[in-house]
C-alpha cells in the first residue's frame, strides 16, 4: 500500500511514545480544519482520548465562517439531532509544537460518526484522506505543493473593524514583486514568517514580495497531499498569529481590491508510482513520447495525459470546491475567454492557462507536474486537492484522452476561439462558472461529475453550505449599490 501522508518529525508511534513526548506538558491544543478551530485540553483528558477519540460539537458542520447557522439545515448538524457531538479522532502523525505559543503541543483531528464510526462525509481532512486511499489502491501516491499570495495590512482585527474594513493601510506602498528592498521595511515580520514556519514543521520553498501593496507570496515545500493540505491550512494560522505579534493583519481574501491583482492559491500536483518515480514523467526519448496528443504534452507519460484529461473534463463541476467564496470569482472575471483562469484551458509552461504543464525541457523529468491556477488564496486546501486528484484519478481509470488542444492553439489562431458548434465541437472553449451561485448549481445538478466522484452525501452537504453563502450575499446591500443608486435613481 502506498503511503498516505508524511508524519511530522518525532511524531509518536504509540501511546507510550506520546506520553513520553508530553511528559513536561500540562495542556495540549487540538484543531480542526477549514477555518481552523480547536481548543486546549488538559494532558490527562488528551491522553484518555487518544485511543477512543472525544466528543466535539457537530455545529462546526452546521454554521458558516461567522458562526451563523446555515439558512437551510443540513444532515450532519441540525435542530432535529440536537446539534449532537461527533467523534473527534486525534491524528498522532500531525504532532508538532507551536513555537510562538510557549511550545504547546499541537495535533489535528478528523471526525467520525459517533454511531457508525465511519468518517463524516463533509470532514475536509477525511475527504482528502479517502482520495489518497483511492490513489493508494491504484498503487499511486498523491503529492502536492501550494503557493499562497496574500495582502498584509498595518492593522489589527480591532482597527479593521473600527474602519469598517475600508481605508486599510497596506504594509508597504506600491507594486514591488520580488523586491529585496521592500522586505527591509518589515524585516522582523517577513523573516519570522519563514523562521517560525520551519519550527512549526511547515516547510517553505520560497518566500518573497509579490505585485501589489504589501503583498507576499509563500511557496510551501512539496510533500504528500495530505501533509500538504495540513501545512497549507496551518500556514494561514501561522501567518495570522505571527502578524498579531507584529501589528500586521495578513489577508488571504482572493480579491480585496477591484483595481489590484487578486491573490492566488496555485496548486501543484503529481503522482508517484510504487518505485517512487514520478508517474507523469516521460524521459525515454529526447524528442518526446510518440503518440502524445499534442506538442505541449510530448514529455508527459500516458498516465499524465489521462490525469490531465480527467481534470479538464470535470473542472467546471468542481469549481465550487476550488473557489468557495463569493469574492473568489471576482479574481476570475475579466480578460478574453481563453485567458486563464476563467476557462478550461491547459498549456506547456503557460501561466495563461487554467492548468499549466511543467515538464521537460523547463524542469527535470522528476519535477513533471501540473499547476492548477484556478484556486485563490481563499481555498480550503483539503477540498481543492481532493477535487483535483479525484478528477485526475477518474481520468486515469477511464483512460480519458484530451478533447481540446492546448491554449497556444487559440492564441496562434484566434479564429478557433469560438463557442461550441456542430462544425467545431473539438475546439469549443468551455467556460468556468462565473459566480459561486453558478458553480454551486452546476455541482448540485443531477449527474454532475462532482456527484460521480464524491457521492451525493458530500455534494448535498457542501452544496448546501455554498447555497447559504450565496443567500447571505443576495441579502446584502453593498457600498457600491448605495453609492451608485441612492441619489440618482
Amino acid at each position: 500500500m502506498a503511503e498516505l501522508t508524511i508524519p511530522t518529525l518525532l511524531a509518536p508511534k504509540s501511546v507510550e511514545d506520546l506520553e513520553d513526548s508530553l511528559r513536561y506538558d500540562t495542556k495540549v491544543k487540538v484543531a480542526v480544519d477549514g477555518v481552523l478551530r480547536g481548543k486546549y485540553m488538559s494532558k490527562a483528558k488528551f491522553l484518555s482520548a487518544v485511543s477512543s477519540g472525544f466528543g466535539f460539537c457537530s455545529v462546526i458542520f452546521g454554521w458558516d465562517i461567522h458562526d451563523a447557522v446555515y439558512s437551510r439545515e443540513l444532515a450532519i448538524s441540525n435542530r432535529q439531532n440536537g446539534y449532537r457531538d461527533v467523534l473527534a479522532q486525534i491524528d498522532l502523525s500531525t504532532y508538532r509544537r507551536i513555537p510562538w505559543d510557549n511550545d504547546v503541543p499541537f495535533f489535528l483531528v478528523s471526525f467520525l460518526d459517533p454511531i457508525s464510526l465511519k468518517p463524516i462525509c463533509a470532514d475536509p481532512r477525511g475527504v482528502l484522506r479517502s482520495v489518497c486511499e483511492h490513489a493508494a489502491e491504484m498503487e499511486l501516491t498523491c503529492v502536492a505543493g501550494v503557493e499562497y499570495e496574500y495582502f498584509n495590512f498595518k492593522e489589527t482585527p480591532e482597527s479593521a473593524a473600527q474602519k469598517k474594513f475600508t481605508q486599510l493601510q497596506p504594509l508597504t506602498p506600491g507594486m514591488h514583486g520580488y523586491s529585496l528592498l521592500r522586505t527591509q521595511l518589515n524585516q522582523g515580520f517577513f523573516n519570522d514568517l519563514f523562521d517560525e514556519s520551519i519550527k512549526f514543521q511547515v516547510d517553505i520553498e520560497a518566500h518573497h514580495t509579490e505585485t501589489g501593496p504589501g503583498v507576499f507570496e509563500t511557496a510551501l515545500a512539496y510533500t504528500s497531499a495530505l501533509r500538504m493540505a495540513d501545512n497549507a491550512i496551518l500556514f494561514k494560522f501561522l501567518a495570522k498569529s505571527i502578524g498579531m505579534k507584529h501589528g500586521v493583519m495578513p489577508s488571504f481574501m482572493a480579491k480585496p481590491w477591484g483595481n489590484l491583482p487578486g491573490c492566488s492559491g496555485h496548486t501543484h500536483v503529481s503522482l508517484k508510482d510504487p518505485s517512487g518515480k514520478n508517474a507523469f514523467a516521460y524521459s525515454e526519448n529526447p524528442n518526446g513520447r510518440l503518440g502524445a496528443a499534442f506538442e505541449d504534452t510530448k514529455f508527459l507519460s500516458q498516465t499524465g495525459e489521462q490525469f490531465l484529461a480527467g481534470i479538464l473534463d470535470g473542472l467546471p463541476d468542481v469549481t465550487a470546491m476550488l473557489v468557495p467564496t463569493i469574492n473568489g470569482y471576482k479574481r476570475l472575471v475579466g480578460g478574453e475567454a481563453f485567458w486563464a483562469p476563467n476557462a478550461v484551458t491547459y498549456g506547456y509552461d503557460s501561466r495563461a492557462a487554467s492548468v499549466r504543464i511543467l515538464s521537460p525541457p523547463s524542469v527535470p523529468a522528476a519535477g513533471t507536474r501540473f499547476e492548477i491556477r484556478v484556486p485563490g488564496a481563499d481555498m480550503n486546501p483539503y477540498l481543492a486537492l481532493s477535487a483535483i486528484f479525484k478528477l485526475g484519478l477518474r481520468g486515469i481509470a477511464k483512460q480519458m484522452t484530451l478533447a481540446t488542444p492546448p491554449i497556444s492553439t487559440f492564441q496562434n489562431d484566434p479564429a478557433r476561439k469560438k463557442e461550441a458548434s456542430a462544425s467545431c465541437q473539438s475546439y469549443a472553449i468551455v467556460m468556468l462558472p462565473r459566480s459561486l451561485e453558478e458553480a454551486t448549481a452546476r455541482m448540485l445538478r443531477p449527474g454532475s461529475v462532482a456527484r460521480e466522484v464524491f457521492g451525493d452525501e458530500f455534494v448535498d452537504h457542501y452544496g448546501g453550505t455554498r447555497e447559504h453563502e450565496v443567500h447571505a450575499w443576495n441579502q446584502a446591500v453593498t457600498n457600491w449599490e448605495v453609492e451608485r443608486y441612492l441619489e440618482l435613481v
